[in-house]
């Protein structure tokens, strides 16, 4: 199951160039999402689910901004996708733990 990171910017809208209230209701959109485990981060937000789930989740995203006023969508998507094993957010983070305490 692939691993994404998606940051949504928008420009040009009510309240710039503060955009918390746009990541509160792309926050509200992804929590309706069946299927979709998320994280939001300081910069981004983490989503986990199948590739095509994804996807339809990256336009929605994407489009919600321009649907709250924004006049200009940047969206930055970054996708970890492995086939030799399986992919989660926490199994990334255990990884890295772990080999924290191997020092």
């Amino acid at each position: 199951m692939p691993v994404a990171q998606i940051t949504v910017i928008p420009l040009g809208g009510p309240g710039s160039p503060s955009i918390s209230s746009y990541v509160a209701e792309l926050q509200r959109l992804l929590s309706e999402m069946p299927g979709i485990k998320f994280q939001l981060t300081p910069m981004a937000t983490v989503i986990e689910g199948d590739l095509d789930s994804l996807f339809q989740v990256f336009r929605k995203m994407h489009e919600l901004p321009f649907q709250k006023g924004a006049l200009r969508v940047i969206t930055s998507i970054s996708i970890d996708d492995r086939k030799d094993k399986e992919l989660t957010m926490e199994g990334k983070l255990e990884s890295v733990r772990k080999k924290l305490q191997e020092t």
